[in-house]
């Protein structure tokens, strides 16, 4: 339930169209649902304005379904995301639930009305498109589309900077790099807007996995860069969220 529905349900109680048990009953599920297997969230979008996000490793096919679909059967406008989900979690879910849209391994449901404000998504090589990807359908169901850029890594900087009049625009940056990520560095010297930096598991033997990347955002001396886990472009997306919700508040 998010802040629009539990206006609803009191101008609905004020107003005589539902009675006192039925807005009880309604209330009573606002904390969590308890499934067995889990307890669902209810009241996040309430508390953060956004639902609680179902993760798929882990969970079988069936589980992913029931909870988007517990998800979706609260009232509320928000989306509801299942992520790093496989085509049989994908499938399963998207049969059980009507009106999911897919972007790689994430899937969305209810998507927020586009909201403004300015993101852009950059990626230092093609092989960072996956963790892009989890970044761009979370963001693009939270109401910001953002506009995404791919392949401007510093190993042939021109293309970056020939992005130069879009990073000046920017309301808020994320950048994801794997190799020894000093995309994020350059972003971050050059852009004013918030700079989210995701480091990627992309890279040979010194690479560490993404540790390199990480390590690399960690110690950046473009200040002010907030740096999330590796291959997160969900937690990206979320920062971006909160960063662009509090401009708005």
């Amino acid at each position: 339930m998010d802040e629009p529905a539990l206006r609803q349900l009191l101008d609905d109680l004020r107003a005589g169209v539902i009675e006192p048990d039925d807005a009880v009953a309604a209330l009573r599920r606002l904390p969590f649902a308890d499934l067995g297997f889990a307890r669902v969230d209810h009241h996040r979008a309430l508390r953060q304005g956004m639902a609680e996000a179902v993760y798929a490793p882990g969970k079988t096919a069936e589980q992913c379904a029931l909870l988007v679909a517990e998800l979706l059967r609260e009232p509320g406008t928000g989306p509801v995301l299942l992520t790093r989900a496989t085509d049989e979690q994908a499938d399963a879910a998207m049969a059980a639930n009507a009106d999911g849209t897919r972007t790689a391994s994430t899937v969305a449901w209810r998507a927020a009305d586009k909201k403004p404000g300015r993101v852009l998504v950059l990626t230092a090589g093609t092989a960072d498109l996956p963790v892009a990807n989890e970044a761009v359908a979370t963001l693009t169901a939270a109401g910001y589309p953002p506009v995404l850029l791919a392949d401007c890594g510093v190993a042939g900087v021109h293309r970056l900077l020939a992005t130069a009049d879009d990073l000046a625009a920017a309301d808020a940056i994320i950048v994801v790099a794997g190799m020894e990520g000093a995309l994020a560095s350059l972003v971050g010297g050059i852009a004013a807007c918030p700079v989210v930096a995701v480091p990627t598991s992309v890279g040979y033997g010194a690479a560490l996995e993404g540790v390199t990347a990480l390590l690399a955002m960690l110690a950046s001396c473009a200040a002010g860069i907030t740096v999330v886990g590796i291959d997160n472009g969900f937690g990206a997306a979320s920062a971006v969220f909160r960063l662009m919700g509090s401009a708005g508040r």
